[in-house]
């Protein structure tokens, strides 16, 4: 085994591999960037080295940094996590011409998986069933149109060099073509710096369902299946092992050909085979597609690891210093089922856009598995992708790890930056979801219903109101009385458009009346929350916000009564919604455009946003260039006023 091993990744991959480590005695080195000179990974390494600026070009991307970072500090081998250089053939080259170990597999098997029309040749070289499409060298515009029409709509445009959904574009009809090769040619040149795609066809009902394999370089298993079906925007939101519905047979086939495929490459260290999977009429042998192969450890690998007992990365460490695989095929058994909540700062309502600013208050239930590299006090910058953590949960069958899952979810707590968490509470509530009916349109289906929050009850008015004031009970009832009364306090709070007045009197030292649109609530504090009947709820004041933990977590906006503020720019203004490089500006100032016309296109989280005109009119000012860099907020393009 190693005694000190490099980790060439940040955030909770990072603190996870650290975890392995420290427990089997080996020592590890962070790297990092001036971003995240405060970070986790970094206060919970043995050794720290700064590698450059925030940019990932600049820091996480460069491979000769962290090669003699390693050198330097002493560390014998290098792990790369996900992301990053985790799949870089030429990394690997260069850490093994400088003598270390790459805690991964080798070059060639990177290189024969690494594009997506080759694996796919090699997969039916090696008797892996893949999904009809064209995988050709020729990128000429009007042949893969052409292509397009020979499959059938709808159909898939994917960056041969792709992940994570970058790259990808479904389309409807011929007529959305042109438009949609051209967005993903741009994004996969940004993401991959490889623009050529390769087109497939679009099961209409299908589940992602992924198998994890594992190698030694001679022979290989694989740990069972994961479903990976509920997605938004081609990126997974809750995965879950085993798949539901899955038959001994279906099981024993896509292990198989999961088997192959990683032995056809001489394949060593943990990987993934995705497969696409047509799911409109049950779970059947010859219904699944290879559709790519990870070459890394996977987000989701802690519900492989909760229904098999397997502690990957110490696999991974395992392996790496030469030995064997741990166990054989017939030694790897299911037990229980679990599923993983990828818990993001982002707006869901407004798209799912990432979100920034500095974790308030974070916290978690005790009986849920937690990777995060993040902590109470913690920044989620723009700079790289803003999950704050995995949250995995399992049971003795999928009933008991789902209520698990709602209940773990209902108990997590964040503030200080806009997140997911009301969108993956009502998610793991879904009927349909429940009944185990997942496939990967299931969210696009019901966005709405999973998106809306609703009004906030009166008890979460009533609990802000109290919170915006800054003062906690027990409350001195006493100098809260004037001669001739309890003294009543106007407190004003606001939620998006809705502004609420209200009046709140401290009538107990575990007591207050709050009078909102002349309903008088009552509310007491049992210690820990305050509660009115049968309800309760927690609240956190942070700077000039509250945010209320309940069924759902909300946040109100205090309001200082001698400064109401203004009614803002209406929708005269397109405002920067997060930090981000301008990467195309595609209207000029004089020009007429359209409500709904592209704009601009932002580039921020490794993700392209388009930004579009948000009513008829005429540009008056465009102020922005492509290449410039934009903070949340600014003002990038303006249209003349209504009454011009």
């Amino acid at each position: 085994m190693f005694d000190k091993i490099l980790i060439a990744n940040r955030g909770e991959i990072a603190v996870r591999i650290m975890c392995t480590a420290r427990a089997l005695g080996v020592h590890t080195v962070a790297v990092y960037s001036d971003a995240d000179v405060d970070a986790l990974h970094v206060r919970q390494a043995d050794q720290g080295v700064r590698l450059g600026p925030a940019p990932v070009a600049d820091s996480y991307l460069r491979g000769d940094l962290i090669i003699q970072a390693a050198l330097d500090t002493g560390a014998q081998a290098i792990h790369p996590g996900y992301g990053f250089l985790s799949e870089n053939p030429d990394f690997v080259d260069a850490v093994t011409a400088a003598g270390l170990v790459f805690i991964g597999p080798s070059a060639d098997a990177i290189r024969a998986m690494g594009l997506k029309d080759a694996a796919k040749a090699l997969m039916v070289k090696a008797g892996v069933p893949v999904v009809p499409g064209y995988h050709g060298a020729d990128q000429d515009p009007a042949l893969l149109a052409n292509e397009a029409e020979k499959i059938g709509y709808p159909v898939l445009i994917k960056a041969v060099a792709g992940g994570g959904g970058k790259g990808m574009r479904l389309v409807e009809e011929a007529g959305a073509f042109q438009e949609a090769l051209a967005s993903a040619q741009a994004e996969a040149k940004t993401a991959f710096g490889n623009a050529d795609v390769l087109i497939e066809k679009y099961v209409t009902h299908p589940r992602h369902i992924e198998v994890q394999v594992f190698g030694d370089g001679k022979d290989a298993v694989h740990l069972f299946e994961r479903d990976c079906s509920l997605q938004r925007r081609h990126q997974k939101v809750i995965e879950e092992a085993p798949a539901p519905d899955m038959t001994p047979e279906v099981r024993k086939a896509m292990g198989d050909a999961a088997v192959k495929a990683a032995k056809a490459i001489g394949y060593a260290g943990a990987g993934t085979i995705e497969f696409i999977v047509d799911g409109s009429d049950g779970l059947h042998a010859d219904r699944f597609w290879f559709m790519e192969m990870n070459t890394r450890l996977q987000v989701e690998h802690p519900v492989t690891e909760a229904i098999t007992g397997v502690d990957l990365v110490a696999w991974q460490l395992e392996v790496a210093a030469g030995g064997a695989l741990p166990k054989s095929q017939d030694d790897l058994t299911i037990n229980g089922h679990s599923f993983e909540a990828r818990i993001y700062a982002e707006d869901v309502p407004a798209g799912f856009l990432p979100a920034t600013g500095t974790l308030a208050h974070l916290a978690f239930p005790a009986d849920a598995r937690i990777d995060s590299g993040v902590q109470t006090g913690s920044e989620i910058s723009p700079w790289y992708d803003p999950m704050i953590a995995k949250l995995t949960v399992h049971g003795p069958d999928r009933a008991a790890a789902l209520r698990k899952l709602q209940n773990a979810l209902g108990a997590t707590k964040a503030a200080g930056t806009t997140t997911n968490l009301n969108f993956l509470r009502k998610l793991a509530a879904h009927q349909g979801f429940g009944r185990g009916e997942v496939d990967t349109g299931l969210i696009a289906r019901d966005i709405d219903a999973l998106c809306d929050e609703g009004a906030p009850q009166p008890i979460d008015i009533a609990v802000a109101v109290i919170a915006a004031t800054g003062v906690t009970p027990p409350f001195d009832h006493k100098a809260a009385f004037s001669l001739w009364g309890p003294v009543t306090q106007a407190v004003a709070i606001t939620r998006g458009e809705a502004s609420y007045d209200a009046q709140l009197t401290i009538t107990g030292a575990t007591t207050v009346e709050v009078m909102v649109d002349e309903c008088p609530l009552t509310l007491v504090w049992n210690g820990a929350q305050w509660t009115m009947g049968q309800e309760r709820r927690e609240a956190l004041l942070h700077g000039t916000r509250v945010s209320i933990f309940g069924p759902q977590t909300l946040t109100f906006q205090t309001v200082d009564p001698l400064d109401r503020g203004s009614a803002g720019l209406g929708g005269d203004t397109v405002l920067a919604p997060m930090p981000g490089l301008i990467h195309a500006v595609a209207v000029a100032e004089g020009d007429s455009v359209t409500e709904g016309q592209r704009m601009l296109v932002l580039e921020a989280m490794k993700m392209e946003h388009i930004l579009r005109a948000p009513r008829d009119g005429v540009v008056a000012r465009v102020s922005v260039a492509t290449g410039d860099q934009v903070t949340a907020g600014q003002s990038l393009i303006a249209l003349e006023p209504h009454d011009v």
